[in-house]
């Protein structure tokens, strides 16, 4: 028979051990495995809902960013607007710029919309609540597919012939999903809170476009230089478009470091969302 002078050590023991953070990460992923299938059927839900609905279907995935195109692209035709020379055609440039940004765009939306949306299944059922972000995920990526099928138009109307190196530009548009997403996490639990968060996005996201070089070069000239440096979409979305139309990338240094903060951030983001939803869900019950 145990000693009763030992219980309460061992309790003490078995508490701390729970709360560990191996513990803890031990359960994140366990739970991310689980919600494999649910995410999927979530996906396939909100990917019915989105195209059932609707007249036009999927054009809708990539009519937005090529009117945006098309805009800035008659501007710089009619020296309205001067952006400068840049080392492909300035339209495919454009194009493909803003589809990249597009991209990262949606990976930023997509977990406030997703849990925004799934906000009475969340307060009476009890899931891994990681299904929601997976979903995200996954719907960010299908969108993705089409926008770079439009990129593979785009290169052979302008006869633009990628290099080998093409194949590392998938890796960067996966980033630029992951750094959207990343994000959209870390904003998600404040704005199921707050309203006021997602109508003040499409605000927020418009001035993003116009300090991210998507429709211009980085600019040589400081303090405007800094837009390639300080703006970490900056160098994804560069990356991205450098392998995708010259094959190499003018600076990669940047391109890694982001890299690197971005995973951080995003598995930073998971952790809080994990925390944070239960309690926002118990507050928005009350």
């Amino acid at each position: 028979m145990q000693n009763t002078d030992d219980l309460p050590a061992v309790i003490y023991s078995s508490s701390s051990e729970k709360g560990s953070f191996l513990h803890v990460l031990t359960e994140m992923f366990r739970d991310l495995r689980r919600s494999r299938e649910l995410s999927w059927r979530l996906f396939i839900r909100d990917i019915s809902a989105q195209y059932r609905q609707s007249l036009f279907g999927i054009l809708w995935v990539f009519v937005p960013p090529i009117v945006t195109s098309l805009i800035f692209i008659l501007l710089q035709s009619r020296n309205i607007i001067n952006f400068g020379e840049t080392d492909i055609p300035y339209p495919a440039y454009v194009i493909i710029g803003t589809l990249l940004w597009q991209i990262f765009v949606d990976g930023l939306n997509a977990p406030l919309k997703a849990s925004t949306a799934a906000q009475a299944l969340v307060a009476k059922i009890n899931f891994p609540h990681e299904a929601l972000l997976i979903s995200s995920f996954y719907m960010v990526t299908f969108n993705a597919l089409v926008k770079f099928a439009i990129i593979v138009v785009v290169l052979i109307v302008f006869r633009l012939t990628p290099t080998w190196a093409v194949l590392f530009s998938p890796i960067f548009i996966l980033l630029l999903i992951f750094l959207g997403l990343a994000i959209g996490i870390l904003i998600t639990p404040i704005g199921l809170l707050y309203t006021d968060i997602a109508s003040a996005l499409p605000i927020l996201v418009q001035f993003a476009f116009f300090v991210t070089p998507v429709v211009y070069q980085v600019p040589d000239s400081f303090p405007f230089s800094l837009i390639g440096v300080i703006n970490p979409v900056s160098p994804i979305l560069n990356s991205a478009r450098d392998l995708l139309t010259t094959g190499s990338i003018t600076n990669i240094v940047p391109s890694i470091v982001v890299a690197f903060l971005t995973l951080g951030f995003l598995f930073l983001g998971w952790f809080y969302f994990r925390v944070a939803l239960p309690i926002i869900i118990e507050r928005m019950s009350a």
